[in-house]
């Protein structure tokens, strides 16, 4: 039970989750791939006219299925972010692939595409983009730069489903890309990912890769006469039951951006003043990207105003949470030989950002609290000097 009377997140049923949780038991097929997964793949196969997509157990499962595709090896370089979670490079250095940590733009909190050739040599095999909060990265110059380095592009688009980048859904740029159902995501089933291949020479081995190294599924498409152990892979297809819970959410996609666009716009209009006389910011979505409203943050003045006001919130039953400590400065990071300054504009962003509590159900009256409380933070502030 969570402690706070308002709380960062919280889980919601908005349809038939329940229902379809039933019917996938009643059908007697609740491990991988049954009716309700192949429903959700068709239904991503549509909408984003992706050449295949794969349900996943997680989203980091659906970029270690990209490493493996892309048959990432000891030596090969990666290029991601510094400000991202761990598994956008984990992934990569499963497979013996060292970390090329990139700084972020101080708008939009994305990879500085300004700056990424500089980071390119011989040894780099892919760029991964994170599209924080879902505002896209500037896919047109990663593109370029792909391209003209023999590069390949993951998606790392946990953050971004249905978001657009000059018209053109996030997800679909990459030759893979990888999205997140976990619990704090914009759709859930508690744990899920999908992954995205965008690039059809790789559909067959994907499938291979997915079903523990076999050829199992041309087996039930009736393709081979039995199924065998073709190449690595390992098992990450996720139960049936999580499927239909997904499949739920699904239909009701519409309703929970919309709703979410709503929670999003309201933290704006109420906090655009409060922000700009305290000398705080808020989140940048330039003209040309289409975000799917995955979070709304604050940036606060300096880190000891950003832990204030965390305090604060707490203080009134209001749970509010920072975010990613830049990767570079992780022992992990460290031990790549990465050190304090590699990325300074990350550094920067990470120790003042403030996540506001963000869900499909969070109320009006609760929103009005949230704000309320937080206008009332310069106050106490002066009290406490």
């Amino acid at each position: 039970m969570n402690k706070f009377r308002i709380p960062f997140n919280k889980p919601f049923i908005v349809g038939k989750e329940l229902e379809y949780i039933t019917e996938a038991i009643r059908f007697g097929h609740t491990a991988g791939d049954g009716l309700f997964s192949k429903s959700c793949h068709q239904f991503f196969e549509d909408y984003f006219h992706v050449k295949k997509a794969l349900l996943t157990t997680s989203c980091t499962h659906a970029l270690e299925m990209a490493a493996i595709l892309l048959d990432v090896k000891e030596g090969d370089e990666i290029i991601v972010p510094s400000f991202t979670f761990v598994s956008t490079i984990n992934a990569f250095v499963l497979r013996g692939a060292r970390p090329r940590f990139a700084d972020i733009r101080s708008d939009t909190l994305n990879i500085d595409e300004q700056h990424l050739e500089t980071l390119i040599n011989h040894r780099t095999k892919a760029i991964v983009p994170v599209h924080y909060g879902s505002v896209s990265c500037e896919m047109d110059v990663i593109l370029a730069l792909s391209q003209k380095h023999g590069l390949a592009v993951v998606e790392d688009n946990a953050h971004g489903l249905f978001g657009t980048y000059k018209g053109k859904l996030l997800g679909t740029f990459g030759c893979f890309s990888a999205a997140s159902f976990h619990e704090t995501k914009n759709l859930i089933c508690g744990e899920g990912g999908v992954l995205f291949v965008n690039d059809p020479t790789y559909v067959a081995r994907a499938e291979i890769i997915r079903e523990k190294g076999t050829n199992r599924s041309k087996f039930f498409r009736g393709e081979v006469d039995k199924y065998t152990w073709v190449d690595v892979g390992s098992s990450y297809l996720p139960s049936d039951i999580l499927a239909a819970f997904l499949y739920a959410q699904l239909e009701s996609w519409q309703n929970i951006q919309e709703t979410r666009s709503r929670v999003w716009n309201y933290y704006y209009s109420q906090l655009e003043n409060w922000a700009s006389s305290f000398g705080a910011r808020l989140p940048v979505i330039p003209k040309h990207c289409g975000p799917s409203f995955h979070n709304f943050f604050l940036l606060m003045p300096t880190v000891t105003e950003r832990d204030a006001l965390i305090q604060h919130l707490r203080q009134n039953g209001i749970q509010a949470l920072f975010h990613y400590v830049p990767l570079h400065l992780s022992p992990m990071g460290r031990g790549f030989g990465f050190r304090s300054g590699d990325c300074p504009v990350s550094e920067d962003i990470s120790s003042r950002l403030i996540r506001l509590p963000f869900y499909y159900g969070l109320s009006y009256s609760d929103q009005e609290t949230i704000v309320s409380t937080i206008k009332t933070f310069e106050r106490s502030l002066r009290k406490a000097a």
